[in-house]
C-alpha cells in the first residue's frame, strides 16, 4: 500500500462516532492537500477491506457527495443514528460535527 493511502486508511479510521470529516480535509491531514479525489478512490476501493467508517466522509459543502439511491439514504441514516443532524437543504453543520484530527 502506497505511505497516502496508508495515511489516509489510518485517517478515517479515527473518526469518530457522531463527527465527519471532508474528502479534501483527509486529504490535507494524509499529506497531500489537492488529492481529495484520490481519498474518494481509496473509499471505493478499501472501504470493505479496512472495515472504514465510509459514512462519516462527506464533502467540503456538508453534503453526502453520493448520488440519490441506496447508498446515500444509508449514509444519511448511519449519520442521523450516530446523533448527526442535517439541515432542510440536507447539510450538516461542519461548525459542529466536523473532526478535526491530528492537523
Amino acid at each position: 500500500m502506497l505511505p497516502f493511502t496508508s495515511k489516509v486508511v489510518e485517517v478515517i479510521q479515527r473518526i469518530p462516532e457522531g463527527y465527519v470529516m471532508t474528502y479534501g480535509q483527509i486529504a490535507a491531514e494524509a499529506g497531500s492537500p489537492r488529492g481529495a479525489r484520490q481519498v474518494v478512490r481509496i473509499l471505493h476501493s478499501l472501504s470493505q477491506a479496512h472495515r472504514l467508517p465510509w459514512h462519516r466522509v462527506v464533502n467540503a459543502k456538508g453534503e453526502i457527495a453520493l448520488p440519490e439511491g441506496e447508498g446515500r439514504y444509508m449514509q444519511r441514516l448511519y449519520l442521523e443514528q450516530e446523533g448527526v443532524r442535517f439541515n432542510e437543504a440536507g447539510q450538516i453543520d461542519l461548525e459542529q460535527y466536523r473532526y478535526q484530527g491530528d492537523g
